[in-house]
């Protein structure tokens, strides 16, 4: 999907400012929104890749004036009310109005240390060898799905090279859709600045990104 997160490349949204010293929260209820977010995907109901793809679908108006947490606040309501676990209605006025649903599993208190510091692997056995090495020039294919996709807009039909393998990975376009698990060896490919943005850019900067498999073709 070609979506309002995938911002790279585009002009007119003014300079990027880092902010010296960024705390890590900017306001209690950013805390809380995150906690939500661990405890709702323990559920078992949905994917990583589900739910970011709840995120990255919210409209360009919405997405594009909303906070990191707000934005993350509004998939997870999106994905609560597609899942069956509250209504439109219930969240408009902030309590429930019938029995909800039972989760598959509860993430309880004294469980939260220990399921962080354990994670969430997306690593998986290979069922077959990866067909680009170290040092391969490739291309990315040109697609404009419908579905979530991990492959950057502004990196399509561009050419690269394979810098690192780095194993085999849950697939995340068909995670994202609720399709059967699937899993691709994973790249780590780095562009030229020139290649990515044309023959004004820096001819020293280089761009790395996470592709699947699938996403690349021999250059």
């Amino acid at each position: 999907m070609n979506g309002a997160q995938d911002l790279g490349g585009q002009m007119g949204f003014g300079p990027v400012r880092p902010e010296t010293d960024e705390p890590i929260f900017h306001a209690e209820w950013e805390k809380r929104v995150l906690a939500i977010n661990v405890a709702a995907g323990a559920m078992g109901a949905w994917t990583i890749d589900g739910i970011r793809a709840a995120r990255e679908s919210l409209p360009p108006a919405q997405y594009l004036s909303s906070s990191y947490y707000e934005i993350w606040l509004a998939g997870l309501n999106r994905m609560l009310v597609a899942q069956g676990f509250v209504t439109p209605e219930e969240l408009e006025q902030g309590r429930p109005l019938a029995p909800a649903k039972t989760p598959k599993r509860v993430l309880k208190g004294d469980e939260v240390a220990s399921v962080l510091r354990r994670g969430f692997p997306y690593e998986r056995e290979a069922q077959a060898p990866a067909r680009f090495a170290i040092g391969d020039a490739v291309r990315t294919i040109t697609m404009h799905p419908q579905h979530h996709t991990r492959l950057p807009r502004y990196a399509r039909g561009k050419q690269g090279v394979i810098e690192r393998i780095t194993g085999c990975h849950v697939f995340p376009d068909t995670g994202a859709q609720g399709l059967p698990e699937s899993a691709q060896w994973l790249y780590t490919v780095v562009f030229t600045g020139p290649e990515l943005w044309g023959r004004d850019a820096d001819p020293t900067s280089t761009v790395s990104i996470e592709a699947w498999e699938s996403y690349l073709e021999p250059a």
